[in-house]
């Protein structure tokens, strides 16, 4: 077989051409890129505020935390997207941030900073190694094709319980999601978008009156190492990054049909984790949900120019980085069923795609359906999330099963 033959290969990958990111872009990736985003800060950056304040920090603080946050993902996305020319989405650690709302008001502040660190530096050994590249190769395709399915799912569902409550606004976005995919199904997020925001309005579902514009100045804090910090911030930070970010994330990769190596991907995220630590970055990582809608068919119909669409997510990062805790308020503005429903239907093509593609081989099937179903049943333990679990869970079953087999 020659190598523009190979499915493993796009054209991209056998003569990639110059780089053209301008001239890839489409409306679908610039749309995508924003949805991914948007996801991404309402899912979770109240978490940053709860800990914060739970922690005592100040404005200024919380404000340098989000700034950090923002312009380490905004540089990554960027960099490696371009880099490597595929759809690579990074965020900060959901899990972790959940965490630091328990542990970080146990520490003083600069203990904490020298806890991210030491998590950053962990980071960046792992990816450095080279490990990680060599554990993911050996995990079946359909188990991957799973995980991303389960991961996604529980987002896809979002917008039938917000029908719940807010069903005159879903029920136009969904309707609005058929007719125009039906006819012209580039523009279907898009315009789903748009008839939300205006319906949304319409509705008296719009509150602008705590939006308010300011910059973000970082605050630098010197670090302090501690045994107890590193102990209980620290390394936890560190295996629920790999557990519930960064082994989701290379699953989504892969479950697109992206070969990149892991390695200089987490190394990258880990050496940005480390330098903006000292002004409240907890971690950056790769994404998975948010990624999701970069490196599906809906962020465009030529997978090699997805890129485009991460692209574009990271320099809605760098915006949100320079107004800082502005960005909050202006999600706020928003309800939460218009951005959930948006992200839903945003990741159907990718929920889609999963479910096909873990069902496809009848040996890997049964302990595909364990990993879907672990991975969307919500499940945590260790503080670990259920992506892990769902993964963990499938190699076992695909390990029994064949076993039993031999």
């Amino acid at each position: 077989m020659s190598p523009s033959s190979s499915p493993d290969l796009s054209p991209a990958d056998v003569h990639p051409g110059p780089l053209k990111p301008f001239a890839d872009t489409s409306l679908s990736t610039l749309v995508a890129g924003f949805v991914a985003m948007m996801t991404g800060y309402t899912s979770s950056l109240v978490l940053m505020f709860q800990a914060g304040q739970a922690a005592h920090l100040t404005d200024a603080q919380i404000s340098s935390w989000i700034w950090a946050l923002s312009i380490g993902m905004a540089v990554c996305t960027i960099g490696l997207s371009l880099r490597f020319r595929a759809p690579i989405v990074i965020a900060w650690s959901t899990p972790g941030a959940a965490l630091l709302v328990s542990s970080l008001p146990h520490v003083t502040y600069p203990e904490a900073i020298g806890a991210f660190i030491v998590c950053a530096v962990l980071l960046t050994v792992v990816g450095l190694t080279g490990w990680f590249d060599t554990l993911m190769k050996k995990i079946p395709a359909g188990i991957a094709s799973a995980l991303l399915a389960g991961i996604l799912f529980e987002i896809g569902i979002e917008i039938f319980r917000a029908a719940q409550f807010q069903t005159a606004l879903v029920l136009a976005m969904f309707f609005t999601y058929l007719i125009v995919k039906r006819l012209a199904p580039r523009y279907a997020i898009v315009t789903t978008l748009i008839v939300g925001t205006i319906a949304a309005g319409a509705l008296g579902l719009l509150d602008f009156s705590r939006f308010h514009v300011a910059l973000a100045h970082p605050v630098f804090t010197m670090p302090v190492f501690s045994v107890a910090a590193s102990i209980s911030i620290g390394i936890p930070l560190f295996v629920v990054a790999m557990a519930s970010q960064n082994v989701p994330g290379i699953a989504v990769l892969r479950a697109d049909g992206y070969t990149t190596p892991s390695a200089p991907l987490i190394s990258t995220t880990g050496i940005a984790s480390l330098l903006l630590a000292p002004f409240g970055s907890h971690g950056i990582n790769l994404a998975a949900i948010t990624a999701a809608i970069c490196t599906g068919p809906e962020a465009h119909e030529n997978r090699d120019k997805r890129y485009t669409a991460a692209v574009w997510c990271g320099t809605f990062y760098l915006i949100a980085g320079i107004f800082g805790a502005t960005i909050a308020a202006l999600f706020a503005a928003l309800p939460k069923a218009l951005v959930v429903s948006v992200a839903a239907l945003a990741l159907f093509g990718s929920i889609m795609s999963g479910l096909a593609n873990a069902m496809h081989d009848l040996k890997q099937r049964e302990a595909a359906l364990v990993t879907f179903m672990v991975t969307a049943s919500g499940l945590t333990l260790l503080s670990i999330g259920s992506a892990f679990w769902g993964l963990v869970a499938g190699v076992l079953t695909q390990l029994v099963l064949n076993a039993r087999r031999a």
